[in-house]
């Protein structure tokens, strides 16, 4: 019986010797996205998913958790095993701009290892077409003249719609109405087309499609260079309203304590993927641009990160922007 139970104890260590030895990844890993199939950051993860499965040798599987803007699915993945198998797939409102309106059970950066910064989609300012103003410079000074007047539409309080008012607000001296929409961008813009709203602030992704067809006018985008997609829309720094920089900018973590071997091999893959041509124009298409190799690593993320969440987090508190 000693005998016996001796093999079986030899055979168990021997069997989580060799699980233990096997080389990261050794099986499918998941990412998590917090927000539903078919919106922008589920298009961004599976993009690179297709491309990163290669590089890792194992399946990319995209798991959608949706629910409070997203912190639902961010809390599934911070709470998952620290192994590398579960990756969140993040964004600006996902992991700076709740931290800032919801009382977290976890903490944003404590409670993460950054992997890969990804791309980034700027906002466009955009209106209906009968709106006076012909540029942004006659748009702010429209705004003041008429202060309250205009009514702007959003996904909702905190959503990247309102804080991206909020901002423009501060930064212009101009007041306005936000009027929210539960559906988000998809209502937003149908009812900006029919003249519904004077304008919103969304997401390039979301706002390229009726732009190019004239059925909405852009007035500037939200960054500091014009976009490769739309390169007749001028930057705010161009457009009068200088340093108005605003972008839901993509990322990957994983939960702390992931082993850095797996971290590197998840950034190396991610790397890959943003170098890719295919991927590439996928994401350009996408209205999305690309940070250079040396802002797609851990640490630049992490770095960009912390300063982000210093950014926002005091512009939205003083805002007193609550979640609904």
């Amino acid at each position: 019986m000693r005998v016996a139970s001796l093999v079986v104890a030899c055979a168990t260590f021997a069997n989580m010797g060799a699980a233990a030895a096997q080389p990261y990844p050794s099986r499918p890993v998941t990412f998590v996205v917090p927000f539903g199939a078919g919106g922008p950051a589920d298009a961004v993860a599976r993009i690179m998913g297709e491309r990163m499965r290669t590089s890792l040798g194992q399946p990319v599987i995209i798991e959608n958790v949706t629910g409070a803007s997203g912190t639902i699915g961010v809390g599934r993945a911070v709470r998952s095993a620290p192994d590398g198998y579960t990756v969140s797939v993040g964004n600006w409102p996902s992991h700076v701009v709740n931290g800032a309106i919801y009382a977290l059970q976890f903490d944003l950066l404590k409670d993460f290892e950054p992997v890969a910064r990804l791309s980034s989609n700027p906002y466009v300012v955009v209106a209906k077409n009968d709106l006076p103003a012909k540029d942004l410079r006659e748009l702010i000074a429209w705004l003041k003249a008429n202060p309250n007047t205009a009514s702007v539409g959003t996904a909702g309080p905190g959503a990247g719609q309102h804080v991206s008012g909020v901002y423009f607000q501060n930064v212009t001296g101009t007041r306005f109405q936000f009027v929210p929409y539960r559906a988000g961008s998809a209502d937003i813009m149908r009812d900006l087309v029919a003249g519904h709203i004077e304008l919103t602030f969304d997401q390039a992704i979301s706002s390229l499609t009726y732009i190019r067809n004239g059925q909405v006018k852009a007035y500037a985008v939200t960054a500091n260079t014009r976009l490769a997609a739309a390169p007749d829309i001028p930057t705010v720094d161009e457009a009068g309203a200088p340093g108005v920089y605003i972008s839901t900018w993509y990322g990957l973590w994983v939960p702390k304590g992931t082993p850095p071997d797996a971290i590197a091999k998840l950034n190396a893959a991610a790397m890959e993927a943003l170098a890719d041509p295919a991927v590439r124009q996928r994401l350009a298409g996408l209205g999305q641009e690309i940070p250079p190799p040396e802002q797609q690593t851990a640490e630049a993320l992490g770095a960009h990160h912390k300063a982000e969440i210093e950014k926002w987090w005091p512009i939205i508190k003083a805002a007193n922007i609550k979640a609904e």
